[in-house]
């Protein structure tokens, strides 16, 4: 297990469970065994296994986690899709920081497939962005990859994107670029926000990496492909929704990012009935 997971649940449990569990310490004996089988109780892409099982064994290293299922499988209301078995306080203990890593990742990556089976037959790649929960951006960005998409940068650091705000301090595109390429960030991949065609003219004599259009009509985001004719890449970016995914895509752009994944989550339904192992 990834160490930055480890670390995250065992900050996700001890917020929960602070000096102790006080409802499952007074009311469960020590000594008992349970089993649980978590139930889906809605269509969905199942997301975070993994994350579920580890949960568990942060408690109790001898619960067992089981799943018949995988990762990024699409799943029916009513399906009963993994068991727990073990030490009954480590079960109960665990069982909601496990629910909601799984209905937060499960949610991410069913939402993320539908905007993928939206584009499909299309050049466009369905991109998350950083808009994610504070703390979570690893779980957030894994869900997206299980659900089809592609993930964007993964913070400040390992890409350059010279946004709408950064271009008005520098004194324009052209100086803003200028500056990135003689400073310390020369070495990183570059992206230029563009609010006019004016500006992808700009951008794209400027040799960058990539090119996004922000909050642009169809009529101009296909005269902004006609320009580019596939030289730099070009990323759709702001208010792009299910109903207007695909009319994006037929205009022939490459990316289209997409903060709805991660920043307006729907949770998958799921459940964990606990019963005593015979």
């Amino acid at each position: 297990m990834d160490n930055e997971i480890t670390e995250c649940i065992r900050r996700a449990l001890a917020e929960d469970v602070g000096t102790g569990d006080a409802t499952t310490l007074a009311t469960t004996p020590e000594n008992l065994v349970l089993r649980g089988t978590f139930l889906a109780k809605s269509d969905g892409v199942i997301a975070g296994l993994e994350v579920a099982g580890q949960v568990f064994r942060e408690l109790d290293p001898s619960v067992r986690f089981e799943t018949d299922v995988i990762d990024g499988q699409t799943l029916r209301s009513e399906s009963t899709f993994a068991f727990v078995t073990g030490p009954g306080r480590a079960i109960l203990t665990g069982e909601r920081t496990a629910l909601n890593f799984l209905q937060r990742m499960s949610g991410i990556a069913t939402t993320t497939r539908s905007f993928v089976d939206a584009v499909e037959g299309t050049r466009a790649v369905i991109f998350d962005t950083r808009k994610t929960a504070p703390g979570l951006r690893y779980f957030d960005k894994l869900a997206v990859r299980l659900g089809g998409g592609t993930n964007h940068r993964t913070g400040l650091f390992d890409m350059v994107l010279i946004k709408d705000n950064h271009i008005d301090a520098a004194g324009g595109i052209t100086a803003a670029v200028e500056r990135v390429r003689a400073g310390s960030s020369a070495k990183l991949p570059v992206e230029v926000e563009c609010r006019t065609l004016n500006d992808v003219r700009e951008a794209f004599g400027l040799s960058v990496d990539r090119m996004m259009l922000d909050n642009m009509d169809l009529a101009t985001i296909r005269e902004a492909v006609r320009i580019v004719a596939g030289r730099v890449p070009l990323e759709v970016s702001g208010n792009v929704t299910l109903e207007t995914v695909r009319s994006i895509a037929e205009t022939g752009v490459d990316l289209i990012s997409v903060g709805a994944l991660t920043h307006s989550v729907r949770a998958m339904d799921i459940s964990l009935k606990i019963i005593k192992d015979e």
